[in-house]
This record gives structure tokens, C-alpha cells and sequence, in this order.
């Protein structure tokens, strides 16, 4: 079967990273060091062909960029330096492009200055709309609520969710469309959607194939930070009016504790994220594009004046309360609009959908497989 090949394609990859693979000359270390490298996923030595030759349809089609977490062993002893670690990072950022239909993640991810603006722009909105429909505002005490209703900002929150949502889900059925529709020419049965659903969500969860990296510092990182993010996302979303309250507490109410945790789980994650790319230490900080520095600076910001906003409301700062409080919201409105759907988070539902995606499509493989031995059998 013939393939297209694009020899435009390492150009247009170089502007989403360092992908210095020219150097390469296809000896296999990458592949034969690499902990989570299979016979069927030869990772990354096939991607690396598949840019030079220009098969950008084939990569375009494979989860394999998805499947490597970047431990950086491959790109530690690699004999040309040709990085190929950062290549499956500058893929997976492509691929974040190419799934989304809106043409927003490309520009973010080629164009600093439109990242930056956008999240200015944001975060500017977010502040004249309170300036704008603030209510009333106390100041003899703190009456957070009265500031900023909970049942408006819950409102708020879930119309952002559902839009966001839109845009994901739109997104992950185009990462579909790729991967299962054109990437394999075997029919995938619903039932194999539903018996390895639980893929999708244990790897969400867990990141399981991280773990099996060499080290697993980075991995335990990544699972206090998302444990932080889903326990705050979980609080926002079902439980505000519980956790956004005027009361006044004692220190051993779960409320207090259960907000600690992911205030503490965040902070501690995306700190960690960047001090490894300021130290680069690791290989996996080496290269760092905007969007490394940014998601986890706004998840920074936005976990401290969280922590914030509860300790003026205890202290009984009524204006110091309702300042940081939108500072607070300035910050992580714009992580969720432009990080979620287009950028550095998106890659966090990605990886597990392609695990997903990969599982069910040799399950139906195999199935083809097996009906076509029976039927040439009983011929």
C-alpha cells in the first residue's frame, strides 16, 4: 500500500519543539533502553523514522507519542544527541494541535505572544466582570458570600465546565477518528468500548505506565499533583457550597482538611514542576516550551491564593479577602479556558485515551484475526 509522504513536516514540528533529529541515524538505542517500548509500540525510533521519511499520516494515526512519559533515558544515551525524548514531547504537543478543530491549540502552541495575551486577556475579564456584578460589599466582616454569591459562582462554574467539556470531548472524537477510524482497517465492536472502559479510567487515575519508568520520583510527583487537581475539581464543581462558606470552622472539620490536602498536593506538584525545569536536572526538564512553565505557574498562583483566601476569611480581613478572592479566580479561569481544551492539561486525558484507544484496537485486530483463520478453516 502506498503512503503519502509531507517533506514538510520536521519544519512544521519545529515550531511546536527541539526536535534535533536529523542527527539520527536510526542505531535503535532510544528504543531498545526505553522500560515501556514494545514489540507493537517500538517507540520512539519508528516516530523518528516517521518524521524523517515525512509519513505524517502514520503519526497522525498511532497513539505511540502518547505512550511515552518522558523519563528521558532514551535522550540520556543517545549516541547523536539527536533528543529523541523531546521529539515524542514536540509530537504529543503536534498532535494536541492536529486534535483540535478549533485552531486555537496550534496558535497557543506556536505563538507565545498569543498564549500570554490570551490569558491576560482572560484573566482581565474575569476581574471587570467583578468589578461589574459584584455584590454587596461588607466590610465590618467577612461575608465572602455576599461579595461573590456561591450559588452564581456554582453556576458559573458548571457553565464553564460544560463548555470546556464541548471542546474536549470534540477534541478526544477527532483523536478518535485518527486513531481508531483511519488508523486501523479492523471494525471495533461497542461491546470492546465498554469491557475496557476500565482502562480509561485506572489510567487516568493512576498513570500506571509511569511507574514502570526507571525512576519514579516523577511519577509519584504526577500522582500527589493530580490527586491535589481532582480532589479541588471535585470540590468546585459538586461540593462548593459546602467548601465556599462563611462559616467559621474549628481546625479538625473535614472542610478545612480535605481543601489542605489538594491545596498542599498542588502546591507541592506544580512547585516540584518548576523547580525541575529551573535546575533541569532531569532530561525530561531540559527542553521546556511555555506552556511547561505556564500551566504550572497559574496551578501555583492559583493553589496560593486559594490558601489565602481561607486564611484573611479566618483572620477576619474582609477587603484582603475579597481582593485575593478574585485574584484567585483571575488566575485559574484562564489555566481552565486556555490549558484544559488546548494546551499543557489536555495531555493528561490524552495519554490514557490513547492506552484506551491502543487496547481496543488490537482487541478488535485480534477478533478479525481470529474470525478470518475460523472462516478460512471451514472452507
Amino acid at each position: 500500500m502506498s503512503k503519502r509522504v509531507d517533506p514538510g513536516l520536521l519544519n512544521e514540528l519545529k515550531q511546536f519543539g527541539d526536535v534535533p533529529i536529523e542527527a539520527c541515524f536510526n542505531c535503535g538505542n532510544c528504543t531498545a533502553v526505553c522500560p515501556l517500548s514494545t514489540d507493537e509500540t517500538p517507540f520512539p525510533r519508528n516516530n523518528i523514522r516517521r518524521i524523517q521519511v515525512g509519513l505524517k499520516e502514520d503519526i497522525l494515526h498511532s497513539p505511540d507519542p502518547w505512550l511515552c512519559y518522558y523519563c528521558g533515558d532514551c535522550s540520556a544515551t543517545c549516541p547523536r544527541e539527536a533528543e529523541p525524548a523531546e521529539a515524542q514531547m514536540t509530537l504529543r504537543r503536534w498532535l494536541t494541535a492536529q486534535y483540535d478543530w478549533t485552531g486555537l491549540g496550534r496558535l497557543f502552541y506556536t505563538s507565545p505572544a498569543w498564549e500570554v495575551i490570551s490569558v491576560l486577556i482572560t484573566a482581565v475579564l474575569v476581574v471587570l466582570a467583578f468589578i461589574v456584578f459584584h455584590g454587596p460589599m461588607v466590610t465590618g466582616q467577612v461575608e465572602l458570600n455576599t461579595f461573590a454569591p456561591v450559588d452564581m459562582i456554582h453556576l458559573l462554574d458548571w457553565v464553564m465546565a460544560g463548555l470546556l467539556s464541548f471542546f474536549l470531548l470534540t477534541n478526544v472524537a477527532r483523536m478518535h477518528h485518527f486513531i481508531i477510524r483511519k488508523g486501523t482497517d479492523a471494525q471495533v465492536p461497542l461491546v470492546l468500548y465498554i469491557t475496557e472502559a476500565w482502562q480509561l479510567a485506572y489510567n487516568f487515575v493512576t498513570q500506571e505506565r509511569f511507574s514502570k519508568c526507571d525512576e519514579k520520583r516523577p511519577w509519584i510527583n504526577h500522582l500527589i499533583l493530580v490527586s491535589g487537581y481532582v480532589t479541588m475539581l471535585v470540590l468546585i464543581l459538586f461540593l462548593l457550597p459546602w467548601f465556599q462558606t462563611d462559616n467559621i470552622y474549628p481546625f479538625w472539620h473535614p472542610q478545612r482538611w480535605v481543601g489542605y490536602y489538594a491545596t498542599i498536593a498542588l502546591i507541592y506538584g506544580a512547585g516540584a514542576a518548576l523547580w525541575g525545569r529551573f535546575k533541569k536536572i532531569r532530561q525530561m526538564h531540559r527542553f521546556s516550551h511555555l506552556s511547561d512553565w505556564l500551566f504550572p505557574i497559574l496551578l501555583l498562583i492559583g493553589a496560593v491564593t486559594g490558601i489565602l483566601v481561607h486564611l484573611f476569611r479566618y483572620l477576619g480581613l474582609p477587603l484582603a479577602t475579597y481582593t485575593i478572592y478574585v485574584i484567585h479566580l483571575s488566575m485559574m479561569v484562564p489555566m481552565l479556558v486556555i490549558e484544559v481544551p488546548f494546551g499543557k492539561w489536555a495531555h493528561l486525558a490524552y495519554r490514557p485515551l490513547a492506552i484506551y484507544f491502543q487496547r481496543v484496537k488490537e482487541l478488535a485486530v485480534e477478533q478479525q484475526a481470529r474470525k478470518e483463520r475460523l472462516a478460512s478453516s471451514g472452507a
